[in-house]
C-alpha cells in the first residue's frame, strides 16, 4: 500500500474510507433502529399469539362446562335454568361459561386491536429497512463513483507521463 505513487496525491484504500465515519455511524444507529423495529414486531406478534391462545383457552373451557351444563340437566332431567329444582351446579356453570364468553369477546376486541398494532409495526419495520437498502445502494453508487473517479484520474496521469516522454 505504500507504494511507489503514494507522494504524488493518489489516494489509498486506507484513507479512502475515512471520510465514511460519519455515515458508518449513522448505519450503525440504522441497524440499531431496524433492530430495534424488529424487537417491537416480535413483542407484538407475541402478544396477539398470547391473546388468541387465551380466546382458545376460554373458548375450551366453555365448550367443556356445557358439556358438564348437559350432563348435570340430564342427571336431574330438568333442562329449565328457571325451574325451582334446576341442578345449583348447572345454574354456577351457565354463570361460568357466560362469564367466559363475554371475556372471550372482549379479548376478541383486544386481539382486533393487537393486530392493527402489530401492522402498524411491520409497516415501520418495512419503511425503515427499505430506506437501509435506498442508503446502501446509494452509498455504493456513490463509492463506485469515487473509484471511477480516482481511476481515470490515475489514466490520465499515465497517458500524462507516457505522452511527455514520447
Amino acid at each position: 500500500m505504500h507504494g511507489p505513487g503514494r507522494g504524488q496525491g493518489i489516494v489509498m484504500p486506507e484513507r479512502a474510507h475515512s471520510g465514511l465515519r460519519g455515515s458508518k455511524e449513522s448505519m450503525k444507529s440504522r441497524e440499531t433502529l431496524i433492530r430495534l423495529k424488529k424487537f417491537q414486531v416480535d413483542e407484538k406478534r407475541r402478544k396477539v399469539a398470547q391473546i388468541e391462545a387465551m380466546i382458545a383457552e376460554f373458548d375450551r373451557i366453555a365448550a367443556e362446562l356445557e358439556r358438564e351444563i348437559k350432563l348435570e340437566q340430564d342427571r336431574a332431567g330438568i333442562h329449565d335454568p328457571g325451574h325451582f329444582a334446576y341442578p345449583t351446579y348447572a345454574k354456577a356453570a351457565m354463570n361460568r361459561r357466560e362469564n367466559l364468553k363475554r371475556s372471550a369477546g372482549e379479548l376478541k376486541a383486544q386481539l382486533d386491536d393487537a393486530k392493527a398494532m402489530l401492522g402498524e409495526a411491520f409497516e415501520e419495520l418495512k419503511k425503515v429497512e427499505m430506506l437501509d437498502e435506498r442508503d446502501h445502494a446509494r452509498e455504493k453508487a456513490e463509492e463506485n463513483a469515487r473509484e471511477q473517479a480516482e481511476l481515470d484520474r490515475i489514466a490520465g496521469l499515465r497517458f500524462t507521463t507516457n505522452g511527455a516522454h514520447a
